[in-house]
């Protein structure tokens, strides 16, 4: 099992979601989320006074998959949320050791 962690534009959104529901990608959290990297934010005047906005709001999508899923998850998501410009976002993967579905008890792959 592996765990996916993509932030991306807010409006790339649903286009994502398509295509990870056509890779058979079962659920997922969505958390909208503030950060910058390359692109530092911006400056704002707001009646006269002049100010860094530093935090641009983005998307932040989590998936827990069955290992053999990953490399295409993160295809479909870079493949979806690309624009080519500066902000498009990052997609992380790490091994997850176990999951329990709480409702049922039950561990492993069968609860995701």
């Amino acid at each position: 099992m592996h765990m996916v962690v993509s932030i991306i534009r807010p409006d790339r959104l649903d286009l994502v979601k398509e295509a990870l529901t056509k890779i058979g990608v079962n659920g997922m959290t969505v958390s909208q989320v503030m950060g910058f990297g390359s692109q530092r934010g911006w400056k704002e005047v707001y009646r006269g006074s002049e100010s860094a906005v530093k935090f641009l709001p983005k998307i932040k999508i989590e998936t827990v998959i069955p290992g053999e899923l990953v490399d295409q998850v993160v295809k479909a998501v870079a493949d979806t949320a690309r624009t080519g410009e500066i902000g498009d976002g990052k997609i992380f993967s790490f091994p997850i050791s176990n999951v329990t579905r709480i409702r049922t008890g039950e561990s492993g792959d069968i609860a995701i």
